[in-house]
């Protein structure tokens, strides 16, 4: 008899992308959407459509492509935010509106306290009652397919959660999403709560029970783990367990420990777990944010082996030091050593290995790069084709370019720097000193686009190792009440370092001037 199923639920377009400091496009969305396809996840929570146009086009791009997959958007519980969820998803095989509300005390006297919600809490309970029951009702009008969050769950009052969870089920619902919002809750505490409203609450057994734990406590995967020993059938997950502030439930992390001790857990997901190594890479790359050496499932030291003990019983049996294969997460022993010599075709064997399916004119665009590369390093790592498309592959016709960049200084003089950038077909240049050479680049670059960007964090990181790595770096601007995240990759750090700067005005440059 085969093990009864959890179904994966990938949030990392939404709750994923809400981590500080990233931002993703319409076309990386789509790209970790088809990635999350292959992964096979059972669900994918494209985004919150009425955040902002692009948001709303990012969903229904991906509602209209991805069709073997369920794809979900959120919404509060306002009508607003629940017809946005519907035009978005209007073209979706399988749609999905994800509404809720606070359920928590705190949520409803802290978010709700304005008089017209009620003046007292039990005044302000009946009413968000009212409005969660409202909302699952009109979700209804756009899919049959319609989960309810009753936020801040680990911090609510039970007699009132389960009085609004079987309010919901009767407007219609069909998946009870249970959130650990602020990551309070121990696992036995938090499987108590999952078992009492599989047991207690009306018709319970009529919908799927959810979780979505957040790692505040560094106890996501936990608590999520305990939920599904307690009755939970869908788990909501990140890639990496990115997320706000500490970050979500690793989807990694959860799908192998139930493979891996299936003989305790007796459940099973239907996640194809060798596509786990390409699906980490490719998230951390889009959305900025490094892998610790040390992540369980795919840091880089996941499956590596240093003291002496462990190498000598590793030799002798695998067994002895590791409850996984890397091939069972996509990851490969044997690689092929990248150099100048290897040729268009084997560098398009290792992007498509790495998640990257690439238009003719984009492998040319990357090839070039790739050379200038290879010619001054002997070997070309992962990293550094990352890195590298990153840069190459975002700039279009409309974007600052970097086409010249000249630097000169010492001990004795002061830093000067000459730039040239070009956008639609024009060249500008100017020339600027500073307190060293990166700062004098700055200068000329904001005299050369006349912007008022603030500079608020500065960061250079080697790619790869060795002296001829490439260097990686990273810059935070900030423009009005917008930020984004800069990024540059050159052999050369004052070159890395101007990239990266004019990465982050053309970031600022493309988005939206008008936001839901």
């Amino acid at each position: 008899m085969q093990p009864e199923k959890v179904y994966v639920f990938d949030t990392t377009l939404r709750d994923g992308e809400q981590a500080a400091g990233t931002r993703l496009g319409r076309r990386e969305k789509l790209s970790i959407a088809r990635q999350l396809s292959q992964l096979r996840v059972d669900i994918i929570e494209a985004g919150y459509p009425n955040s902002s146009p692009e948001d709303f086009q990012a969903v229904e791009d991906i509602a209209r492509e991805i069709q073997d997959v369920t794809i979900c958007a959120l919404s509060r519980a306002v009508p607003e935010d629940i017809h946005s969820c519907g035009k978005a998803l209007a073209k979706a095989k399988r749609p999905r509106i994800h509404t809720g509300i606070g359920g928590s005390d705190i949520h409803i006297m802290g978010k709700f306290r304005d008089d017209k919600y009620g003046r007292t809490l039990a005044e302000k309970r009946i009413r968000i009652l009212k409005m969660a029951v409202e909302a699952v009702k009109l979700a209804k009008g756009y899919t049959d397919d319609v989960e309810f969050y009753a936020e801040d769950s680990g911090r609510s009052d039970p007699a009132y959660l389960f009085e609004m969870l079987e309010a919901v089920i009767d407007a219609g619902a069909t998946v009870l999403n249970i959130p650990d919002t602020t990551g309070y809750s121990v696992p036995e505490q938090y499987g108590t709560l999952i078992r009492n409203i599989r047991a207690r609450v009306r018709n319970a057994d009529r919908v799927v029970t959810s979780v979505h734990c957040h790692d505040d406590l560094g106890l996501a995967v936990a608590n999520s783990l305990a939920a599904i020993q307690n009755g939970a059938r869908q788990v909501e997950c990140t890639i990496n367990g990115i997320g706000e502030r500490a970050g979500n439930a690793s989807l990694e992390e959860i799908v192998m420990a139930i493979r891996t001790r299936a003989d305790y857990f007796h459940l099973r997901t239907d996640i194809d777990a060798r596509e786990f190594s390409r699906t980490s890479r490719l998230v951390s790359e889009l959305m900025g944010i490094p892998v610790p050496p040390n992540k369980a499932i795919v840091g880089a030291n996941a499956f590596s082996h240093s003291s002496g003990i462990h190498v000598d019983g590793f030799l002798k049996d695998r067994q002895t030091y590791e409850i996984m294969r890397p091939e069972d997460v996509g990851l490969h022993e044997s690689r092929v050593v990248l150099t100048a010599r290897t040729g268009r075709a084997g560098l398009r064997d290792r992007l498509e290995k790495l998640g990257f399916a690439l238009s003719p004119e984009e492998l040319d665009q990357a090839y070039a790069r790739f050379l200038s590369i290879a010619d001054k390093k002997q070997e070309v790592f992962d990293e550094d084709l990352m890195a590298m498309l990153h840069e190459e592959l975002q700039p279009t016709s409309e974007d600052w370019q970097l086409e010249h960049l000249h630097v000169s200084g010492g001990t004795s003089s002061v830093p000067t720097a000459s730039v040239r950038l070009k956008v639609n077909g024009e060249s500008r240049e100017a020339t600027s000193t500073g307190d060293g050479p990166i700062d004098a680049v700055y200068k000329a670059l904001a005299a050369i686009t006349h912007s008022s960007v603030k500079l608020q964090k500065y960061e250079i990181r080697s790619v790869t190792s060795g002296t001829e790595a490439l260097g990686e770096a990273t810059v935070h601007l900030e423009q009005g009440d917008s930020r984004v995240v800069g990024r540059g990759a050159s052999t050369d750090i004052i070159e890395a370092s101007a990239k990266a700067y004019v990465d982050g005005l053309n970031k600022l440059a493309r988005l939206p001037t008008a936001t839901a």
